[in-house]
C-alpha cells in the first residue's frame, strides 16, 4: 500500500484525541505551566567543559525559569568525533566505547550524560532523547550487492538497470564488542544508499537484492517517494531492524520521551509501533513524543497528524514560517493573520510551538531565521497563550556564535518567567488592528493572569486596545513586566485602553 493509499485508508476514520493532554509534559503535580527547551545549536561547543557538563551547570537556572523538559542533542556516537549525531553511527554508544576516533561523543561521555540527567531529575525536569532512526552513516566496511540507480528528483523513476555496487552498509561496532546489543547491520537492513564505492559515483541507489521490497510505502510522497534521505537508509520493515530499534527505545528510556527526527522519511507503521511498544515495555504509558515533519503547508501535515492517531505531537513548522515572514515584512505583515494556517490554530492539542531551531539559523539547510525585530513578539505568542506546548531555543537564550542577540535573550528569559508566574486561566483575544494585537489571560486561583500587547508597527501611540482585565482588578495598578518603570491604573469597571507600543511587546501584570 502506497503512502497516499495508506493516508486515504485512514482519512475517514474519526480524529483521535489530541496528543498533548495524554502525555507527560513535566513533573507530576506541578502547578506551573510546562515548558520545553532545545538545549543545543548546530555549531555549539564549549572550550572549558563538555556539553553535558555545561547542561548540568545550567539546569538550576533553567528550573527557575520554568523549564520542565530538556530536548537533548542526539546523544549517540556519530560517524566522526565532532558529529552532531544526525550522522548516526551507533545508537547504543552514548560516549562509552572507543569508536570513530574517540570515546566521548561531540557532547561528552556517557557518565557525564547520566550525571546531567540525574541533576535534571532532581530539579523536576524531564529529559527528551533525539531519536535519529531514519538512517545510518560511517559504516565499518563496504559490501557488494545489486542496486538500481534512480532519479534523485523522482525516486520512483529508474535511470538504469540493476548493477553491482559497493556500498558502505556493514556496521560491526567492533569497539562495543556486542555490549547492550549483538545486532550487526548489513545491506539487507537498508533500502538505499547514495554512494557507490566501486565506481566512486554519487547518486540515489535503491538496493535491489531478492530479499528487498523496494522503497517503503509508508513515507511522504515528495520526490515521488521520500523514503531515502541520506547515508544508508534504514528498512523499518525488516524484523531484525525492528527488534533492535524497539530494544534500544526501551533501553534508553531513562529519558521521559523522544523527539523523532525526519519522520517524512520514516515508515509510519513502524513509528506508531515504536511509540506504543516502548511505552508499553517501559511502563511509561504517558511517555512524551514529538515529531519533526518539516513542511510549512498545514494541508500536507494534517493527514499525517491524523494517521499517527494522537500518539505524537508535531512541531508547528507553519507557525515558524509565519514568524519568519513577519520578521521579513515588518509593519507590512498583518498581525491578525499570524496564527492562520498553523497547527496550533487547527489542532492546538497536537502542536509543539517554536520560534527557531538548529536547522533554521543562517547558513543551515532550512535557513529561515526569525529576525530580532520580531523575535520577542514571536516568543510572547508561544509562551503566554493557552494553546500548544512551547519550545524555547538555546540560541535565543544563551551566548553562542550563530546569531545571538543580547536583548532578545533578556526578553525571552523575562517571558519564560512571565509564563511561569502569570500566564494562566482563560484567554480573550483582542486582534483588532493590523499592526497591534492583544490578549488577556484571566488567571486562576493561584495566579493573577496578565495582559499582553504585541506590535510590529513603528509609530508610538497610534492605536489603543480596550481590553477587559477583570472586575477583580478594578482600580488596581499594573506594571509592564518587561519594563517595570511603566505603570497604569485599571478602571473601576476592570477595563483599560492599552496604548500600542512601537514594535515590541508589553506584558502587564498586577503590582
Amino acid at each position: 500500500m502506497g503512502f497516499i493509499s495508506w493516508i486515504k485508508s485512514r482519512i475517514y476514520e474519526p480524529w483521535h484525541a489530541p496528543a498533548l493532554p495524554r502525555m507527560r509534559l513535566g513533573p507530576e503535580g506541578s502547578p506551573n505551566n510546562p515548558l520545553m527547551i532545545q538545549f543545543f545549536t548546530w555549531d555549539c561547543l564549549r572550550s572549558d567543559m563538555s556539553w553535558w557538563r555545561h547542561l548540568e551547570c545550567e539546569i538550576p537556572r533553567l528550573a527557575t525559569l520554568g523549564v520542565t523538559q530538556i530536548w537533548l542533542p542526539p546523544a549517540h556516537k556519530a560517524m566522526v568525533p565532532d558529529g552532531r549525531g544526525y550522522d548516526a553511527y551507533d545508537l547504543w554508544d552514548l560516549g562509552e566505547f572507543e569508536q570513530k576516533g574517540s570515546i566521548a561523543t561531540r557532547w561528552g561521555t556517557r557518565e557525564e550524560l547520566l550525571g546531567a540527567c540525574a541533576t535534571a531529575q532532581s530539579h523536576s525536569i524531564d529529559v527528551l532523547i533525539d531519536a535519529v532512526l531514519n538512517h545510518k552513516l560511517g559504516a565499518d566496511r563496504p559490501e557488494s550487492f545489486l542496486a538500481v540507480p534512480v532519479d534523485p528528483d523522482n525516486r520512483l523513476q529508474d535511470i538504469g538497470p540493476a548493477q553491482e555496487v559497493e556500498g558502505w552498509t556493514a556496521f560491526d561496532f567492533p569497539g562495543r564488542s556486542n555490549k547492550y546489543s549483538r545486532f550487526q547491520w548489513n545491506h539487507t537492513h537498508f533500502t538505499g544508499i547514495d554512494w557507490d564505492q566501486r565506481t566512486r559515483r554519487k547518486g540515489v541507489f535503491r538496493i535491489a537484492t531478492e530479499s528487498h521490497k523496494g522503497w517503503s510505502q509508508g513515507v511522504d510522497n515528495e520526490l515521488g517517494n521520500y523514503d531515502y534521505l541520506l547515508g544508508a537508509d534504514i528498512d523499518h520493515r525488516h524484523p531484525d531492524v525492528r527488534d533492535d530499534l524497539l530494544s534500544w527505545g526501551t533501553w534508553v528510556t531513562n529519558a521521559e520521551g523522544f523527539r523523532f527526527d525526519a519522520i517524512k522519511h520514516m515508515d509510519r507503521e513502524f513509528l506508531l509501533e515504536f511509540i506504543t511498544t516502548v511505552r508499553q515495555r517501559s511502563g511509561k504509558t504517558d511517555m512524551f513524543s514529538v515529531s519533526e515533519y518539516w513542511s510549512g503547508n498545514l494541508k500536507i501535515i494534517m493527514p499525517c497528524i491524523k494517521a499517527l492517531q494522537g500518539q505524537t505531537a508535531f512541531f508547528d513548522v507553519p507557525l515558524h514560517y509565519n514568524f519568519h515572514r513577519a520578521s521579513k515584512e515588518g509593519s507590512d505583515f498583518d498581525l491578525r493573520t499570524i496564527l492562520d494556517g498553523t497547527i496550533v490554530k487547527a489542532r492546538p492539542g497536537d502542536a509543539v510551538t517554536f520560534v527557531d531551531n538548529h536547522d533554521t539559523v543562517v547558513g543551515q539547510s532550512l535557513e529561515s531565521w526569525v529576525g530580532p525585530n520580531f523575535k520577542t513578539q514571536a516568543y510572547a505568542l508561544i509562551l503566554l497563550r493557552t494553546a500548544g506546548h512551547p519550545c524555547v531555543f538555546y540560541g535565543d537564550t544563551h551566548p553562542y556564535t550563530e546569531g545571538y542577540d543580547e536583548e532578545t535573550a533578556r526578553n525571552v528569559a523575562l517571558l519564560m518567567q512571565a509564563r511561569k508566574l502569570f500566564a494562566y486561566g482563560p484567554m480573550k483575544d483582542y486582534f483588532h488592528y493590523r499592526n497591534c494585537v492583544g490578549f488577556v489571560r484571566a488567571g486562576d486561583s493561584d495566579h493573577r493572569g496578565c495582559v499582553v500587547i504585541i506590535s510590529n508597527g513603528t509609530s508610538d501611540g497610534k492605536h489603543a486596545i480596550r481590553m477587559y482585565v477583570g472586575k477583580q482588578h478594578g482600580n488596581a495598578t499594573f506594571h509592564n513586566f518587561l519594563s517595570s518603570r511603566q505603570t497604569i491604573l485599571v478602571g473601576a469597571d476592570g477595563w483599560y485602553n492599552f496604548i500600542c507600543p512601537p514594535q515590541g511587546v508589553q506584558v502587564w501584570v498586577r503590582t
